[in-house]
């Protein structure tokens, strides 16, 4: 897979029912066109108002994976992968760029519009409120990407175990910016646990 992915793309119920977490990865590197490929699917998450909190910081040299690793307690499935994604959420950037969010078919009337109703919304919140807010919508995003991997034959596993501030001091996220997850990804070199689930009458609730 060092050129071009040759495996074929899952479909949704195969990504789901084959997915685990893994946590060795072959050396194999990952394709700039499947890179793009990825990111291009990830995109496509939706979230309120479509205002698309989510901000992916993709990490794939060796010295900047040890230096993740040493962020993360050590965990060694960082310098494992080929490629790590950590991914954030960027309320404040968002905030000052609402117009580029609005579909390019809308009247600059209602532009104008709706930046002025969302910055009334945002700017009624604190800083850490409305970082709060769009993590939520960028866990949204961060369930896309692990199916994505997984669809287009790789493997993944999502951490949340890490210093999040040596992690923004390394990769250079401001400071305001929420953390969702560092995944590393790759070709598996292991077969990661069995499923082992809540029955669906354990988890739903009928109304």
């Amino acid at each position: 897979m060092s050129n071009e992915s040759t495996q074929a793309l899952l479909t949704v119920k195969e990504a789901i029912e084959s997915r685990r977490s893994i946590r060795k990865f072959k050396s194999e590197a990952i394709s700039e066109n499947d890179i793009t490929k990825l990111f291009e699917l990830v995109r496509l998450a939706p979230s309120a108002w479509n205002v698309q909190p989510w901000r992916y910081h993709l990490v794939t040299s060796e010295d900047v994976k040890q230096k993740l690793q040493d962020a993360a307690y050590g965990q060694k499935q960082i310098t494992s992968a080929p490629a790590v994604i950590v991914v954030t959420s960027d309320m404040e950037d968002t905030l000052n760029n609402l117009r580029d969010v609005l579909h390019p078919g809308m009247p600059e009337e209602r532009k104008d519009q709706e930046v002025q109703n969302l910055s009334g919304i945002f700017n009624n919140m604190s800083i850490a409120d409305r970082g709060q807010w769009g993590l939520t919508q960028t866990n949204i995003a961060l369930g896309f990407l692990l199916l994505t991997i997984q669809g287009m034959g790789y493997s993944s596993v999502p951490m949340l175990g890490f210093e999040a501030e040596k992690v923004k001091s390394l990769l250079e996220i401001p400071e305001h910016a929420n953390i969702a997850a560092i995944v590393p990804f790759g070709v598996a070199d292991e077969d990661g646990f069995p499923h082992h689930r809540h029955a669906v009458d354990t988890i739903v609730t009928r109304h």
